[in-house]
């Protein structure tokens, strides 16, 4: 709640007994209707202006200090306490951990980012569509019929993580509270995998350009699905067997038709 000067209570104190409305009062010094009618009632009462004797020591902040420093975190979630200490309009005395405070009682505490990529809109309608579409799929069904296979780099330097940010529990992926890196960056090692419900291929590194032959000669052969791909009835192939990737050109359906013959490869 904001707090009068001994002054500005004996001004207010004033114009009430002129008859002026506690409303208008309040516009003129900026604070809360309740803050000019405690202090009309605590006149009444005690016969002065000044503060009944408390514990502890003032609030810092008023109101609209909390609320600017609570809106001000919520749109933009990295910005840090000492920011916010500068930005705070009108005269004060702030400190960084009064900040923190408000912050904590808004439900809002520095925790480190979730790392993703960076993901576009189209991006992210796609991811959308997808997870729609394979909604009601089961592991019984058709989970385990599909072969997960991608390539990652792992950097070797990474950024320290001493990187906050302020959000509130369940918010970890959040779009404004996740710490957006591009996906390579600096010196470090690729390597290529696959997993499926039953198993994993052997751990495959990159070395130089990814080839469609390159593809073929030194991915698929590490991974089970092929061996368990060319012992099924052809019947079956199509309806049993699937492969899930991302789509660079070595991996396009038009190569995996190639590393698997007889068996008709589509992009999904």
């Amino acid at each position: 709640m904001a707090r009068l000067s001994r002054e500005d209570r004996q001004i207010a104190l004033g114009r009430l007994q002129a008859g002026q409305s506690q409303s208008a009062i309040a516009r003129h010094f900026h604070v809360s209707q309740r803050t000019i009618s405690r202090l009309w009632v605590r006149f009444q009462a005690t016969g002065s202006v000044a503060d009944l004797p408390r514990a502890g020591r003032p609030r810092a902040t008023t109101a609209a200090h909390d609320r600017f420093i609570r809106l001000r975190h919520l749109r933009n979630r990295f910005l840090s306490a000492s920011s916010s200490v500068q930005a705070l309009p009108g005269p004060h005395r702030l400190s960084d951990q009064t900040v923190r405070k408000r912050l904590h009682e808004a439900g809002l505490r520095a925790r480190r980012p979730h790392r993703g990529a960076v993901l576009t809109r189209r991006h992210r309608q796609n991811r959308v569509q997808w997870g729609n579409q394979h909604l009601r799929w089961t592991v019984r069904n058709h989970w385990r019929h599909v072969w997960f296979s991608d390539e990652s780099y792992f950097l070797l330097q990474r950024h320290d993580g001493r990187r906050r940010v302020y959000r509130r529990v369940n918010e970890r992926y959040a779009p404004n509270c996740v710490d957006e890196e591009p996906v390579h960056g600096g010196g470090g090692v690729m390597v290529w995998g696959a997993i499926n419900t039953a198993g994993r291929s052997t751990l495959v590194h990159v070395q130089g350009r990814i080839t469609a032959q390159r593809y073929w000669r030194k991915f698929c052969a590490h991974t089970p699905f092929l061996f368990w791909l060319t012992r099924m009835p052809y019947s079956s192939r199509t309806t049993l067997a699937r492969t899930q990737h991302d789509s660079p050109p070595s991996s396009s359906p038009t190569t995996m038709s190639r590393c698997f013959p007889g068996h008709p490869c589509r992009q999904t």
